[in-house]
């Protein structure tokens, strides 16, 4: 290996350390503890060197969020993949997004601005719209076999999103007072009628 290959491989694992700190961090004190000195403190470097990598905070935050966003769309498909009718693909790509979200609830906050600032916000639409557009996809499917109107798929499919993505927050945000099998089978239930009304 040359001189310029083991420097840019430094540079890139300098880099994922950066990112692995910051969000280990996240885990243990939340991400509005999180700075710049904290992630330079847990990687044993100066503040000056995490600089060199990131402009601020927000960078690494969106860096975050970018990968958050990819590891949800690889579940999100994985679920899809599953199975051959949209109406099954539709409750798996649900139930998908709903494991994704309690199994990592750090990225999901910082993904959507859960009690914090939404990292990236308006540069992110391409990952942003991942599960939008899979339940759109699935909508669309099942109106079609039903030989409903069609034009009715993007104003259903943004109902279910907000209905998935409206449980999820009050369960994030107030999971001290709401059982979690009320909220499950209140998803349960919302997607199930959903289906049926198409």
């Amino acid at each position: 290996m040359g001189l310029h290959e083991r420097r840019q491989r430094e540079k890139e694992s300098i880099r994922a350390n950066i990112l692995q700190a910051a969000f280990g961090l996240a885990k243990t004190e939340g991400w509005a503890s999180l700075s710049m000195r904290k992630i330079a403190d847990a990687i044993e470097y100066s503040a000056p060197v995490v600089y060199d990598y990131f402009e601020n905070k927000e960078a690494i935050l969106y860096e975050i969020s970018i990968n958050g966003f990819h590891c949800l769309h690889i579940e999100l498909l994985k679920a899809q993949s599953k199975f051959e009718t949209p109406e099954e693909q539709l409750i798996a790509i649900v139930d998908a997004y709903w494991n994704f979200a309690f199994k990592n609830k750090e990225y999901y906050q910082l993904m959507f601005g859960l009690g914090m600032q939404c990292s990236g916000k308006g540069q992110m639409k391409e990952e942003f719209s991942s599960f939008q557009d899979l339940i759109y996809e699935c909508t669309f499917n099942i109106i079609k076999k039903n030989g409903s109107n069609p034009d009715n798929a993007c104003h259903m499919s943004h109902a279910l999103f907000s209905a998935v993505h409206g449980l999820i927050s009050i369960m994030m945000m107030r999971n001290s007072d709401i059982p979690s099998t009320m909220n499950k089978t209140t998803l349960d239930e919302t997607v199930s009628a959903f289906v049926k009304s198409l």
